[in-house]
């Protein structure tokens, strides 16, 4: 490197050689967008050639992060994680012709000390109770007619059951249209979930989920008496489930809603009908609740998670939040089920 123009051209090529191969492995165009945003953050921060940073850099950087910048734990995890795949490419692919270019051997600077460890950050999403969830819904159903302008209301209340009784996420919800709901599909009818969450950025992860605990019901309700409300579009297969009141100029179709609007109506519901948990309910908080309130039903971990769409069991593990007395409880039906094992061994 003669010049710092050619320095910076060899970095750049560098980056876009890693970004080309995250798309060549199928990531999402979100992820490559966000791990560049976060490279180039992590240049201006170092303020020299990225194949000089050490680990002692990558202190400084993410406590930078946290302390100055008051980040959250997870957004620092993930650009923690960023970083570690960047520089694992250039290891493994360009560390010789670094060397050769530079002088400089490049190394790992997310190391086994300052990696953020694969665990949730911040405080555990454990969800309202059966109880207060019961009458928070029943509320709040009973004010949709009374409700400023029913339309809105309905879809709020739409979105916040799915959440609640099928645990879909936030996007896999608004991203339904007409033609995810077949209830020709099996007992309860199916729900199509075409976006869901791939796993790390590879696009999204399709399944089919029985329309159980009341969510056929439900379904049925919209389609029958609300969702034609929006506008001539309802019977058009590809038209968006959860439609806004706005029109597509291109299509014709009303518009999808977005996901801060459905926020914004599950934070407006449980500040009116269940103000103690304001700021504590959202609605990865109701997909928690789904998964505990079927498991505390009977539905086995294997079953919860291909209806939550987890690739790991572990995961849902993670979501079950059980009551006190839980452990107890199973000890005593483990106790009667060897009483009764044992009575029927003595006859």
């Amino acid at each position: 490197m003669r010049t710092e123009q050619e320095a910076e051209d060899f970095e750049q090529e560098l980056v876009d050689q890693y970004l080309l191969a995250a798309v060549g492995a199928g990531t999402g165009d979100r992820t490559v967008g966000a791990d560049r945003a976060v490279i180039f953050e992590w240049i201006a921060f170092l303020e020299r050639p990225v194949w000089t940073a050490e680990p002692a850099d990558a202190d400084r950087f993410l406590a930078y992060q946290r302390k100055d910048l008051g980040r959250a734990r997870l957004t620092v995890q993930h650009k923690a994680w960023a970083l570690a795949r960047f520089y694992d490419f250039l290891v493994a692919r360009y560390q010789s012709e670094i060397a050769t270019a530079t002088g400089v051997v490049v190394t790992q600077p997310i190391d086994e000390y300052n990696r953020p460890a694969k665990a949730d950050y911040g405080v555990a999403r454990v969800p309202p109770s059966e109880e207060e969830v019961e009458c928070l819904f029943a509320t709040w159903r009973d004010g949709l007619l009374e409700a400023r302008k029913y339309l809105p209301a309905a879809w709020d209340y739409l979105a916040a059951s799915l959440w609640r009784r099928a645990g879909l996420r936030i996007q896999e919800t608004y991203m339904l249209d007409v033609r995810d709901w077949r209830r020709d599909l099996g007992e309860h009818g199916k729900l199509q979930v075409r976006f869901g969450k791939g796993s790390r950025g590879r696009g999204p992860k399709t399944r089919l989920i029985p329309a159980i605990n009341s969510v056929a019901d439900l379904l049925d309700w919209w389609l029958v008496d609300v969702r034609h409300q929006f506008g001539d579009d309802y019977a058009n297969p590809d038209a968006p489930l959860l439609p806004s009141e706005r029109r597509d100029t291109h299509t014709g179709f009303c518009q999808r809603i977005g996901d801060q609007a459905l926020r914004d109506g599950l934070e407006g519901a449980v500040r009116r009908w269940l103000p103690d948990w304001v700021g504590r309910l959202t609605p990865h908080t109701l997909r928690h609740f789904c998964a505990s309130s079927l498991y505390a039903r009977g539905m086995d971990l294997k079953a919860i998670q291909e209806l939550l769409g987890h690739e790991w069991l572990s995961t849902t593990t993670r979501y079950i939040h059980v009551h006190a007395d839980h452990i107890e409880h199973a000890w005593a039906m483990a106790n009667e089920r060897v009483a009764a094992h044992l009575g029927r061994g003595g006859d």
